[in-house]
């Protein structure tokens, strides 16, 4: 659950109803904490993901599809050595509903196949989707897309719908992910 949804749900259980001013009450507390733990904290990314994302972009467009805002997936990324790798990315703010709904993969999607000069245009079932959470797998799988569940948030047996599930990016090799899910993954 992204966090504009955990908020409703949370408030709409104390409260009893939705209560949209305390709701981005919230949102914007946590997104102030979030700004002050990160500028001593900066997160870390994934172990193996600067080298997956640098061998994968040599071979397709990349996307992030994020239930996070905008502001933290580029501060996540700010100074990166994947800063510049991403041809679209989709957050939060994009879409009125959040994962498990598919809208952020299809807008992604979307996206994508609107960048650059005439690219060839990506259907669903050609994406392949990395994600660490069951709402995001079921997204993904909403959209019609492939997916693989990486078990850094979650234990692997939480992420079982995934089509499948590896424990880290490290070492993942590009070749071995399209004998796995054939040659049309993007």
């Amino acid at each position: 659950m992204d966090e504009r949804n955990c908020a409703t749900a949370l408030v709409e259980s104390v409260i009893g109803t939705q209560d949209p001013a305390r709701i981005q009450r919230i949102l914007d507390r946590k997104a102030a904490l979030f700004r002050d733990y990160t500028a001593t904290y900066k997160p870390q990314l994934f172990p193996g993901a600067v080298e997956f994302v640098k061998r994968a972009g040599q071979r397709y467009r990349l996307a992030i599809a994020s239930g996070g805002r905008r502001e933290q997936i580029d501060f996540a990324l700010r100074e990166s050595l994947i800063e510049k790798d991403f041809a679209v990315i989709a957050s939060a703010e994009d879409t009125v509903i959040g994962k498990p709904d598919p809208a952020i993969y299809e807008l992604a999607l979307k996206l994508v196949n609107g960048v650059g000069p005439k690219p060839p245009q990506i259907k669903a079932e050609e994406c392949l989707a990395i994600e660490d959470s069951l709402g995001g797998i079921c997204s993904a799988l909403a959209a019609g897309m492939q997916v693989i569940g990486l078990a850094t948030t979650y234990q692997a047996t939480q992420l079982s719908e995934a089509h499948l599930v590896i424990p880290s990016l490290e070492g993942l090799s590009m070749d071995r992910l399209e004998k796995l899910f054939g040659q049309g993954v993007h």
